[in-house]
């Protein structure tokens, strides 16, 4: 079930929403995971039975370690949901290579991947190894522990919420209008950027992949698009996932912080995707050694981190060489070029990043390191296309207002600007009486669009 779908936001949201406050607080939690497995398995009916297993296995797992105190038991754990995770999304990829290497025809099991094992296994193995590390008490009420792990608002998609951070909401929570209404806020801007801005943009990229009437200019349309789309399309649910998380009384933890003002690649991925790149430093780069032992060290775990950074996103070695790109590029930050970038003017700082972003989302977009390089090399009319030409003009005509918005939207401007003008008494009072006013638009502009059946993927469902 999708977030952007009528039938989410106008039947499952309000009655679950109605149904939660009406009933005591003690039952609450119980009224969340039946509504997380009604959202999963509408989507997902037989891979239910795996979320549920693994729920199990991790709930008993956690007892046993905390019991005792054994690393062995943390190893089959994680082990265990690795190795699950494993199966369903790399069987494939693992047997095709084979074929290649060995020159051998084995058949590919075709499993389906299941919808968000990826977020919702990275929740379980941070939660049985903080509780092997005492950073966290084992929960013994195993409903509880399935709430945390199956919570709807950010099960398909993050972002990855750790069981510190919610543990303490899981017995008790606090609700008032501010915190429901920051939430109705929160999910309803989100729901704007995924309709009115990502897929808009999609339908461009859409548009590009399957014309043959491709131009230099097109090349950079789409991947300038791309760059942006995948940013608002992720962005968009994890402000959802938040907002619902607030409606509910949970305080999920930030995800995105407007990356593309960063102003080298270190900095990017401290706000793109940060729940990801700050599970992988405090579960495989620390463990590692981090920089602790070495540059030589330092340089091995930056390229392991970023590896499995690159295959966790998908099996395919695209991924892999997106994950690659970006580890070499920070060991070089890291080495010499970072002390060089911090003399350059703030802009051209911030075009190197938006260059190296691009071409690195060109590579993860692509489904083949072919159709990857003919994308990259057509930037630079290597692919003996003409500059511009009619189809070019068409689209630049109808998505410039679009792309324009996309890359106001993704810097704080207009953030700041609200909160620059919320200084000022008068300002302030206009800006809380129109703000209802432009939720209320953004929702029934929406509403519309869903309602006119257009283009609505989520990328990051393929993770």
């Amino acid at each position: 079930m999708l977030f952007t779908s009528i039938s989410f936001l106008y039947y499952f949201l309000p009655i679950v929403i109605i149904f939660y406050f009406i009933i005591p607080k003690k039952m609450r939690n119980f009224i969340l995971l039946i509504s997380s497995m009604v959202f999963y398995f509408y989507g997902e009916p037989k891979y239910i039975f795996l979320m549920l297993a693994e729920i199990l296995i991790a709930y008993i797992g956690a007892i046993l370690i905390d019991k005792y105190k054994k690393k062995s038991l943390l190893i089959a754990s994680v082990s265990i949901h690795i190795g699950l995770l494993c199966i369903f999304k790399y069987t494939d990829f693992i047997i095709l290579n084979i074929n290649q290497i060995l020159n051998t025809n084995l058949s590919p099991l075709r499993i389906a991947l299941p919808i968000g094992i990826s977020f919702y296994t990275f929740q379980i193995l941070s939660y049985v190894i903080d509780v092997y590390k005492g950073k966290v008490k084992v929960q013994r009420n195993i409903l509880k522990l399935a709430t945390y792990i199956s919570l709807f608002p950010q099960l398909i998609a993050g972002p990855i919420v750790r069981y510190e951070t919610i543990e303490s909401k899981l017995d008790n929570r606090n609700y008032n209008f501010e915190n429901f209404s920051y939430g109705v806020r929160r999910f309803t801007i989100g729901l704007g950027k995924k309709v009115l801005i990502a897929n808009m943009l999609g339908e461009l990229c859409k548009q590009f992949t399957g014309t043959d009437e491709k131009s230099i200019v097109l090349y950079w349309i789409f991947a300038i698009s791309y760059m942006l789309q995948i940013y608002f399309d992720f962005s968009s649910y994890s402000d959802m996932a938040i907002g619902l998380g607030r409606i509910f009384g949970f305080h999920f933890l930030e995800n995105f912080n407007y990356p593309y003002t960063s102003k080298s690649i270190t900095e990017f991925w401290r706000r793109w995707h940060i729940s990801l790149s700050s599970w992988f430093k405090d579960y495989v780069y620390i463990p590692l050694g981090g920089n602790r032992e070495g540059l030589k060290k330092q340089i091995r775990n930056i390229l392991i981190v970023w590896g499995l950074t690159g295959i966790w996103h998908g099996a395919s070695w695209n991924f892999v060489i997106w994950g690659a790109l970006f580890g070499i590029i920070l060991i070089i930050e890291k080495v010499f070029l970072g002390k060089y970038l911090e003399k350059l003017p703030t802009f051209f700082r911030r075009i190197y990043v938006l260059f190296v972003v691009m071409i690195s989302f060109i590579i993860f977009n692509a489904e083949s390191i072919g159709e990857a390089w003919k994308n990259i090399i057509g930037l630079f009319g290597a692919n003996g296309e003409n500059l511009i030409n009619t189809y070019t003009k068409y689209y630049l005509r109808s998505y410039t207002v679009i792309i324009i918005a996309g890359f106001i939207g993704a810097t704080p401007l207009l953030k700041n600007i609200i909160l620059k003008l919320k200084k000022n008494e008068k300002a302030n009072n206009i800006i809380n009486l129109l703000e209802p006013l432009y939720i209320i638009s953004i929702l029934l502009v929406v509403t519309a669009y869903l309602v006119d059946n257009s283009y609505n993927p989520f990328l990051y469902f393929r993770f």
